[in-house]
């Protein structure tokens, strides 16, 4: 058997018309999406006035009050002897791995409990510093 007797035996009519119509909706979806592209690039070039993508200008000034009990106390002890150690400004990595290697109990969560109350502050650059201030209030 050959021809179109064949074709329509093997549901050759229903495969030709699925394939056509995914090609059809393929190159439907690109030609979209060049048409549309101008608006993308836009909506990035002016992404800055957009609220969402907004970088904060300030911070707070203020440390968040957090409730320090004698383990973070403790903690912030360690950590502040850890930073005595090291240049100022200090890598945040080196100072992980130096209170992993001294057994501080649970070191990447008291030092971000330390960033939170601003103890331990970023200097905008990669680096961060050591708040002699913020330590005394809430050690004391």
């Amino acid at each position: 058997m050959y021809g179109l007797q064949a074709i329509a035996m093997n549901n050759g009519w229903a495969i030709s018309v699925v394939g056509v119509s995914i090609v059809f909706t393929g190159l439907m979806l690109l030609s979209l999406s060049i048409s549309r592209i101008h608006k993308v690039l836009d909506f990035w070039d002016n992404r800055n006035n957009i609220h969402i993508f907004r970088k904060k200008s300030q911070e707070r000034s203020e440390p968040i009050p957090l409730p320090f009990t004698e383990k973070n106390k403790a903690s912030a002890r360690q950590f502040r002897l850890l930073i005595k150690t090291m240049d100022d400004p200090f890598s945040l990595q080196r100072l992980l791995h130096l209170a992993e290697i001294s057994g501080i109990e649970r070191p990447h969560s008291s030092l971000c409990y330390l960033i939170k109350a601003r103890i331990i502050q970023p200097d905008h650059q990669g680096n961060y510093f050591f708040n002699r201030e913020a330590f005394d209030r809430f050690t004391s």
